[in-house]
């Protein structure tokens, strides 16, 4: 199975999953849009009025700022994987619940197997705890990539805390303007390991 059909079928599940009682309260479920194969994924918090009408990650305000914030750095939406960590709009946009994450959390967690993404960029302090330590704070760590082997994951303000906070809006725009140089580098650290791994299977044929 490819992974562009094993997302649809994970964002079908998705849509009717009825683990937590955000699934009697929504209007859709929003699984999250983007290729199969993109190599960022963002991650934001959950869905709020708008997302819930459409089904779909970031259609407000939120997203319009997501999406020119991607155009100063040459992408555009249609270049990355955007979902939240809960997938139903809370009532009232409230912050999730501890067990609304919970019953979420795997989910994601297969999204991002799947996907298995060069960069992830949480958008806000819910997305960030994923992970990062509980003592860690948005505004103390953010833009500071955490890098793993064949990853990095980047920790940013939501685009809404942005749009309230010309301070934060300006930290985002400087957080975002690292994206392609990092994306540059672990595409080189997976591309050495990929060939650090190929280069014993070749010797093995003489």
């Amino acid at each position: 199975m490819s992974a562009e059909t094993a997302l649809e079928q994970l964002a079908a599940e998705i849509r009717a999953c009825q683990k937590c009682p955000l699934g009697r309260s929504r209007t859709h479920a929003v699984p999250g849009e983007g290729p199969a194969d993109a190599e960022i994924m963002f991650i934001g918090e959950a869905p709020g009025y708008y997302e819930d009408r459409q089904g779909r990650p970031f259609v407000g305000a939120s997203g319009k700022l997501l999406e020119k914030l991607l155009a100063g750095i040459g992408m555009t939406r249609e270049d990355v994987f955007i979902t939240n960590v809960v997938k139903c709009r809370p009532p009232a946009n409230r912050d999730p619940l501890p067990a609304e994450i919970d019953a979420c959390v795997p989910w994601l967690h297969r999204q991002i197997e799947l996907i298995d993404p060069l960069l992830i960029i949480t958008l806000g302090r819910f997305s960030m705890a994923q992970f990062f330590p509980p003592t860690a704070r948005i505004t103390r760590v953010h833009g500071q990539p955490l890098m793993q082997e064949e990853r990095a994951i980047i920790p940013m303000f939501h685009p809404a805390a942005a749009l309230r906070n010309p301070n934060w809006m300006r930290d985002m725009e400087a957080d975002f303007a690292q994206i392609p140089t990092l994306l540059e580098k672990v595409r080189a650290k997976r591309a050495d390991r990929a060939q650090d791994n190929e280069g014993p299977q070749q010797l093995s044929l003489f």
